[in-house]
């Protein structure tokens, strides 16, 4: 991307996301699994044994459904989360530029995919940054992503040399004005679509043994959510907190996000509405498991109104969120 403004300083932003496949097709959904399940931050089984189940019982199998569920949400644009990647960073340009931040350019690096980490940070070092923001699109930390970034990140600058100073944004899980875009976007989706009695605030599952060796992801979603459930000024029963996106037979994170829609009209609740904070920009998780798959497990139990809230994507309270929030790194780094 070219620079933000010209004479600006010469401190560069890094954007990073997981990534995607690059087409909705099994062998494209293949070789993206390939390297996302082959990460150790992601399964942290030993290698001995996870990698031979990997290629011989999850690759030549799995990679067909999952590409089916990747044609639900496919665009015109391609993946979703690509494309709404991009644009945020797009408009993270604008909001830091209207703030005089002194960012000289940004970029977007995929984990797992195009375009990478590496390729991102060569287009950095060609534009002559020599400071550099890494801000993970993950708000709360979690070693299976935010730390899969700084892996990464640290591995292409020791590889390629890069000698710049490094800035690593960890999370923002209670910053203020993250809080107040979740609240902005969940109370105009009701101004629109009309309040539902329940909001069911859904985070991405881990395995519940990460959590006992210290990794502070459920913590922090959890203060995510009563923070977000605060600033909606919601009563303690008119909220609650899930998991979702399990893997694998090991005991994740509960309670799981499909088996409350499921439970939830038995108990009188027929209306709810659903968001992902834990999400910047909307992906499969999102617009096919939760909009579409848990849509129907609500309603197939006896719900009435499903609702789900977009995640922030490339909004203007999103871009201006973040902008503030490099600001302050810079600031005070």
């Amino acid at each position: 991307m070219s620079a933000l403004a010209e004479g600006a300083s010469r401190t560069g932003v890094l954007l990073v996301n997981s990534g995607t496949p690059a087409a909705a097709t099994a062998p494209a959904v293949r070789a993206f699994l390939a390297r996302f399940l082959s990460d150790p931050r992601v399964v942290d089984l030993p290698r001995v044994l996870w990698l031979p189940l990997l290629y011989l019982a999850i690759l030549p199998f799995r990679p067909r459904a999952v590409a089916r569920r990747y044609q639900r949400i496919w665009t015109d644009s391609g993946s979703p989360l690509r494309a709404l990647t991009l644009a945020l960073r797009d408009a993270l340009a604008g909001a830091l530029a209207r703030t005089n931040t002194p960012v000289s350019a940004i970029e977007v690096g995929m984990l797992y995919s195009p375009p990478d980490v590496g390729a991102a940070l060569g287009r950095l070092r060609a534009q002559g940054v020599e400071r550099l923001v890494v801000l993970p699109l993950f708000p709360q930390y979690c070693g299976a992503t935010t730390g899969a970034a700084g892996d990464h990140v640290s591995a292409e600058l020791e590889r390629s040399a890069y000698p710049a100073e490094l800035i690593f944004i960890e999370h923002y899980h209670d910053d203020a004005a993250y809080i107040d875009a979740l609240r902005a976007s969940v109370a105009e989706y009701w101004r629109v679509h009309g309040r539902t009695a329940q909001l069911l605030i859904s985070f991405h599952g881990i395995p519940e043994r990460r959590v006992r060796d210290g990794d502070p992801y459920c913590e922090q979603c959890q203060q995510t959510a009563q923070l977000l459930a605060g600033a909606l000024q919601l009563a303690a029963g008119e909220w609650s907190v899930s998991f979702q996106s399990r893997f694998g037979p090991a005991g994740w994170l509960t309670p799981y996000t499909s088996n409350v829609l499921a439970a939830m009209p038995a108990h009188g609740m027929r209306e709810v509405t659903v968001v992902c904070p834990g999400f910047a920009a909307d992906c499969l998780e999102t617009l096919e498991e939760i909009a579409i798959e848990n849509r129907s497990v609500f309603l197939g139990a006896g719900g009435q109104r499903y609702e789900y809230v977009p995640a922030l994507n490339a909004s203007t309270d999103h871009a201006a969120c973040l902008a503030r929030l490099i600001a302050r790194t810079l600031a005070t780094g």
